[in-house]
């Protein structure tokens, strides 16, 4: 097993892609074990987590990536500034995490987040995708 402590920013044309493929929430952790699509074992003691698409460890002819797997969301278009305002705070004011596109919103698909929508109104497509809300690295929390 290989332990990885950083990572790498540059992946030489010339060499092999191998992924690593992880769900989100254990992408998440700065701490875990897993196994590449080649039976490759690595661990993994970050100081910060990875995202998809990283590479991370590197052979003479190969290179590892991060593959995030897409997950289960819920795709909520927007027609202007205002609306995305209002259903990104309306999803994040339920304490779910939201990813932004060009014209929509990403939420995690949760009963919860689709009764609020329904509730409202408001159009919404499920949809498999890799989501990738902002960190919260750095923002500031409340408590209820």
């Amino acid at each position: 097993m290989q332990l990885i402590t950083s990572h790498f920013h540059e992946i030489p044309e010339s060499k092999k892609r191998i992924p690593l493929k992880i769900d989100r929430l254990k992408l998440a952790k700065r701490r875990f074990r897993a196994t590449a699509s080649d039976g490759a074992d690595f661990g993994f003691d970050l100081s910060h987590p990875l995202t998809h698409a990283t590479p991370f460890f590197e052979t003479e002819d190969s290179v590892y990536l991060i593959e995030q797997e897409p997950e289960p969301v819920l795709k909520v278009p927007f027609a202007n500034a205002e609306q995305a305002a209002l259903y990104g705070w309306m999803i994040g004011n339920m304490h779910f995490p939201a990813a932004f596109e060009a014209q929509a919103i990403l939420a995690q698909d949760d009963p919860a987040v689709r009764q609020m929508l329904e509730r409202a109104e408001i159009a919404y497509s499920e949809e498999r995708a890799i989501f990738q809300p902002p960190s919260n690295a750095g923002a500031h929390h409340h408590h209820h």
